[in-house]
């Protein structure tokens, strides 16, 4: 018998079992249905395109976006100890100021607003510039400068500066807007996911169970209380109860599944697959929102590639130093922008890598090539995740429904636009040669806009498919919410989520640090601690310069 189980070591759960298991006397089971962290691609941050489609990635398709070519797109998720930060590129991004408060302000989701979550952001973080009124400098998560940046990201970055993009050396600081290069999450050239950071210097805490390896396949639910979980763990089902809370922290798409599979989601749909309603809570796997991305590439033939610079000796120099050109997270230098000045936050994000991106990142690296993939930020297309069966090993049905919305294809345009721009100008224009993507057939607007349909990919940042909203805000607001403000399931007691799907909207950036603060401040809320005060930046940048 445990107090808590936590549902999935990714970064919510990791955090989770860390906080929760400082009490001596709480009992804390953490269950993940992929292997232990310990492969030497996870580590070594160059070799991280190595894990996808591996035994540490869940390999799902989503299912073929009608306004995207009919394509089916490949979206890699860690199944793995750290979940999705083991896997991923380690880029540090919190998103906008604005995000947070459309949470808040829109949604109804107080206490989740840019003030409230920042307290969070700083005790997770440990900045290796040190704290400051925007960062964190003693807190489990490595925050650190690239040890290795290459010429053609650095050619990218001034080039876009020469094109009137103002410099930003920190986008998680005053202001999002601007190009440079990215924070990783990285301890000394070396990968620092949610487990490095929270669940590996809590292993050896009595209190705390980790179990690998154990896919859980539905929730005990009784009188209307979830009191445990169901589990396979090599082909045997056991069973664990909880006497707190059951968490899940499954993902954004393994948390609305696990919901349904229990009785809890659309009524409609778990009728038709033939289980029995616990709670009809129509929001269960909607509101799905994810950033896609369209790539644009061009040739480099006098910049060496990665895979030149991959072999024995930089590998035997990573094992030794943990410097030189395996430290690289790829997708080193980037930026944002807004495509209308009247927008209240940028719209579109870069990702710049020195390699070619070509079949989702799957293809060998092995030409000289710089990548920039246009991502856009602020997305207004929604899709859903739905069973495909009652058997809980099937993968569900993921639709992001890309491009749905309308208003979301323009961006990309112009964002394409204007990494076109940035490759004319000096810096760059000396360091690459011809266009491969889109190429010099695409010219017209129409021809712009069938190419961003036929390449649309994903940046990898799923959110919203158990979506978090304020009692007072559900009649006024689309969102029908699947937790209220302290992550309780609606309609089931002893019952949380926590992890990217309860966020209402994706934030203007990567998805991992603000999954993480997610996690923090919900470990305060499930002890019943007071949620650390407000804290605006402003307000401390002004007070310490007086």
């Amino acid at each position: 018998m445990y107090d808590y189980i936590i549902v999935g070591a990714g970064s919510a759960g990791c955090v989770l079992a860390s906080r929760l298991s400082e009490n001596p006397d709480v009992r804390v089971l953490l269950l993940e249905a992929g292997p232990p962290d310990e492969a030497a691609e996870i580590h070594i941050p160059a070799m991280m395109n190595l894990l996808l489609k591996s035994a540490y990635d869940w390999d799902f398709q989503t299912v073929p976006q009608d306004r995207a070519g009919g394509r089916s797109v490949y979206w890699p998720r860690g199944r793995v100890l750290g979940g999705s930060s083991s896997i991923n590129a380690m880029i540090y991004i919190r998103g906008s100021r604005y995000d947070y408060d459309t949470w808040r302000d829109d949604f109804g989701c107080e206490g989740w607003g840019y003030t409230d979550l920042l307290p969070y952001f700083l005790r997770a973080e440990s900045n290796s510039r040190g704290s400051s009124a925007y960062h964190g400098g003693s807190g489990p998560l490595s925050v650190q400068d690239l040890r290795y940046k290459s010429d053609l990201t650095g050619a990218f970055v001034a080039a876009a500066r020469t094109c009137g993009l103002l410099a930003n050396d920190d986008f998680n600081g005053p202001r999002q807007d601007g190009v440079g290069f990215y924070q990783v999450t990285q301890r000394g050239g070396r990968r620092w996911s949610a487990a490095d950071a929270y669940l590996h210097p809590a292993a050896d805490r009595p209190n705390l169970a980790v179990q690998t390896d154990a896919l859980v396949t539905g929730l005990i639910i009784e009188d209307g209380h979830a009191t445990g979980v169901r589990y396979l763990r090599r082909g045997v089902e056991e069973l664990a109860r909880a006497d707190s809370e059951v968490i899940l922290s499954a993902g954004v798409i393994g948390s609305p599944q696990l919901l349904m599979l229990s009785g809890i989601g659309p009524a409609t749909h778990l009728i038709e697959h033939g289980i029995d309603v616990m709670a009809d809570s129509p929001g269960v796997g909607g509101n799905l929102s994810d950033h896609p991305i369209v790539p644009t590439m061009w040739s480099a033939p006098r910049s060496r590639g990665l895979s030149e610079m991959s072999g024995a000796r930089n590998l035997a120099r990573w094992r030794m130093t943990h410097t030189g050109p395996m430290t690289t997270n790829i997708a080193e230098a980037g930026g944002f922008a807004r495509t209308d000045t009247a927008l209240p936050a940028p719209d579109i994000q870069w990702h710049v890598l020195p390699v070619p991106y070509v079949n989702d990142g799957l293809a060998d690296p092995a030409s000289r090539a710089l990548s920039v993939l246009v991502t856009l930020v602020s997305v207004g297309s929604r899709g859903r995740v739905r069973l495909r069966s009652n058997d809980p090993r099937h993968k569900p049905a993921v639709d992001p429904a890309y491009l749905s919305d309308s208003s979301d294809i323009d961006p990309l345009a112009y964002g394409v636009a204007m990494v076109r721009e940035f490759a004319a100008a000096r810096p760059l224009r000396k360091m690459i040669k011809s266009e491969l993507a889109p190429g010099g057939s695409v010219r017209t607007d129409t021809d712009l806009r069938e190419w961003v349909r036929g390449n649309l990919s994903t940046a990898c940042h799923p959110v919203g498919t158990c979506a978090m909203g304020g009692d007072s805000r559900l009649a006024a607001s689309k969102l029908a919410s699947v937790v209220d403000t302290q992550l309780r399931v609606r309609g089931v007691q002893g019952l949380r989520v926590v992890d990217a799907s309860v966020m209402p909207t994706v934030p203007r950036g990567d998805t991992n640090a603000p999954t993480i603060a997610i996690a923090e401040r919900a470990a305060d809320l499930i002890q019943g601690r007071a949620p650390l005060a407000a804290v605006d930046p402003a307000d401390m940048a002004l007070a310490a310069s007086a």
